[in-house]
């Protein structure tokens, strides 16, 4: 049996050189011997970290289940290290490949929170290209992919324009959290590089979405776009109709434990319980 408190204290690697080195922390929670569900991924949100109620709830599956459970916060969140300005989605990809290459498990599960979903089907591409654990599956949570060219460009209005201009970045007024969110120039550039619905996106998994239809800050026709670029995978598309973009309440944490569930039945023909 592995340790329940194995996966309490953070453990610390570093990424990148010079100054751009940061500390990254983790969670890990070893498997229990023999057991064979693929290793399952957390990838928080924007803002967000791996002590969530979501990551939480995620975390405790694994216990249950006896599966390894990885779980890191990107820089500039929770116990890393590194300037949350810093922050871009090429910088978060580049520490969540770092996390799996250095842990080094078989195969994986990833499920991804809102901007986390972006970071899995780019790790899903890098996986493919660079080489690396098998990917079993993916669940994604209000998904944000491209959010940055989809969501934030479109809707700039003059002032946040002129505080890019000027400061290099502007704040908007956040519900989840009394600081405001703070959007960089540099994020917005490096967004672009990243985008990931201007094509077909191969997984090579099954893949089960999450979405709130009241969600206010990604809408729900956003998961639709993201459903039409993933034509050769196995999708299953869950709408919930009174869902926010947090899918928190106790209802939704059932639906996500049920979607983890699902995907690991189809990459193990494990039987599950509900």
């Amino acid at each position: 049996m592995s340790d329940p408190m194995a996966n309490t204290q953070p453990q610390f690697m570093t990424v990148g050189e010079g100054e751009a080195a940061r500390e990254i922390a983790m969670l890990v929670r070893p498997a229990q011997a023999g057991n064979t569900v693929p290793s399952l991924v957390w990838l928080s949100g924007y803002r967000s970290d791996m002590s969530g109620t979501k990551a939480l709830e995620f975390d405790g599956l694994a216990g249950e289940l006896g599966a390894a459970c990885i779980r890191f916060d990107y820089s500039g969140h929770g116990l890393s290290g590194g300037s949350f300005r810093d922050g871009t989605i090429s910088r978060w990809l580049e520490e969540a490949l770092a996390v799996i290459r250095h842990l080094a498990p078989d195969r994986i599960i990833l499920v991804g929170s809102s901007m986390g979903a972006w970071i899995a089907l780019r790790l899903a591409q890098e996986l493919a290209r660079q080489g690396g654990p098998k990917l079993a599956g993916m669940v994604l949570i209000a998904p944000a992919p491209d959010f940055t060219s989809e969501l934030i460009e479109p809707n700039l209005k003059a002032k946040e324009r002129k505080s890019l201009a000027e400061r290099g970045y502007f704040e908007e007024r956040s519900q989840y959290s009394p600081e405001p969110n703070i959007y960089t120039q540099a994020l917005i550039e490096d967004g672009r590089k990243n985008r990931v619905l201007d094509g077909m996106i191969e997984t090579g998994c099954p893949v089960h979405i999450l979405q709130g239809m009241k969600d206010p800050d990604v809408p729900h026709a956003h998961a639709m776009k993201l459903l039409e670029h993933l034509p050769a995978d196995d999708v299953v598309l869950t709408f919930i109709r009174d869902g926010d973009h947090r899918l928190s309440r106790p209802g939704d944490i059932a639906l996500l434990l049920s979607a983890v569930k699902g995907i690991i039945r189809s990459s193990t023909n494990m039987q599950m319980p509900i």
